[in-house]
């Protein structure tokens, strides 16, 4: 495994264990978004290997901090990024040299030289992101919960407007050309918001009738972020999964193969102990892998007054796969009417998600512990094994 696979995995397990799950913005998602971007923007401009790989461990390090405070998370970032490296033997020259990388990131920094500029404009590619209002918008929910700010959607679009409009400036010659375009398609975006918004404004002036209260859009943002993040935990958890069922697999199949025909003469006598350790670790191994991969659909039985009680999760197809379609439909109707109704589904949904990834990862902890007992006992067991003939 090179430092770049160890860096990814340290700051995906830092942020797992550590991280507040108020960051809806600074989180692994947006760690990964950057150093993505990054390896975009060196594809196209020349950069030594060497250079490269600063690159993307300060990228994969800038926002480690948070675990700690948001105020100054970049000194914070270079010094988890600086026992990161002591501890895999860098010399100090090299650890300096990342280090600055990461305290270009700071929002006020002007960039000096080739390597700053990437790592400036992969820190703010979201700028010129399909979805940057989606992104805009967990940072804001990210700053009212962690009392940066409040803000109206007047205050919060001007000040994302001047931001992309005044203030940023993006500096490698592969950003100017393939990402200030769509950069100024968002500027445009937020001026017809703003726009609307002015409009609206005098319409209310002019027509004081009462309004139908709309959803709140930082609260769908939660929820959407939040859900987002469920299903990405959801998936790496398979795919570690996978990984240990195909290592297995490759396992069992090479002792069959090779390893169990020769253990009938009476000269391997000796290994059958530690082989049938060797198989089995690796047989519990694929079983817990399974358990933790297999899907759990949770069946209810209700009755329709339950539906009229809206004690019925519709949102989840547990629940009404086996309901009538015309029965589901003006159930779904219903819920579509009431924004309580609407939130109180959605909080159930993701509260049983929840509890399916609990189980989930619960399992596939046991199923590595498991793995790696089963390879130290089994080494030791062949080790042995050799050494007393």
């Amino acid at each position: 495994m090179n430092i770049l696979h160890k860096a990814k995995d340290y700051v995906e397990i830092l942020f797992k264990d550590k991280l507040s799950s108020v960051y809806f913005y600074h989180n692994f998602i947006h760690t990964t978004y950057t150093v993505n971007k990054a390896e975009e923007i060196m594809r196209n401009t020349p950069v030594s290997k060497e250079d490269q790989e600063k690159v993307l461990l300060a990228l994969w390090f800038h926002d480690t901090g948070y675990v700690e405070c948001a105020q100054n998370h970049e000194e914070k970032g270079v010094t988890i990024l600086t026992d990161f490296l002591k501890q895999e033997n860098y010399p100090e020259s090299y650890i300096e040299d990342v280090s600055r990388l990461i305290l270009a990131t700071k929002i006020t920094y002007q960039p000096q030289n080739l390597l700053e500029k990437i790592v400036k404009d992969a820190d703010c590619s979201h700028f010129a992101s399909h979805d940057y209002n989606d992104i805009s918008d967990a940072l804001r929910k990210e700053w009212e919960l962690t009392n940066v700010r409040c803000f109206s959607n007047d205050e919060w679009n001007a000040g994302n407007l001047d931001m992309l409009k005044n203030k940023h400036h993006y500096y490698t010659e592969y950003a100017k050309e393939n990402w200030e375009p769509l950069k100024k398609k968002n500027i445009k975006k937020i001026e017809k918001k703003l726009e609307k918004e002015e409009d609206k404004k005098e319409n209310s002036d002019n027509k004081k009738e009462p309004k139908e209260p709309k959803s709140d859009r930082s609260v769908d943002t939660l929820f959407r972020v939040t859900l987002n993040n469920h299903t990405r935990l959801s998936d790496i958890a398979d795919s570690k999964a996978n990984i240990l069922l195909s290592v297995n697999a490759i396992i069992i199949s090479v002792c069959l193969s090779v390893l169990v025909p020769k253990l009938d003469t009476p000269k391997n006598a000796h290994l059958i102990i530690p082989s049938f350790i060797l198989l089995t670790s690796s047989v519990l191994t694929i079983i817990f892998a399974i358990l933790s991969t297999k899907p759990n659909v949770t069946k209810t039985n209700f009755t329709a007054q339950d539906i009229a009680d809206r004690k019925v999760n519709l949102l989840f197809f547990g629940n009404f796969q086996r309901m009538l379609f015309s029965d589901y439909h003006n159930a779904m109707k219903d819920l579509i009417k009431d924004r309580d109704y609407i939130y109180d589904s959605m909080v159930k949904d993701l509260y049983f998600l929840g509890k399916v990834l609990d189980r989930k990862y619960k399992l596939l902890s046991i199923t590595y512990k498991i793995f790696m007992a089963g390879i130290i006992i089994s080494v030791l067991s062949f080790g042995y094994a050799f050494l007393s003939l």
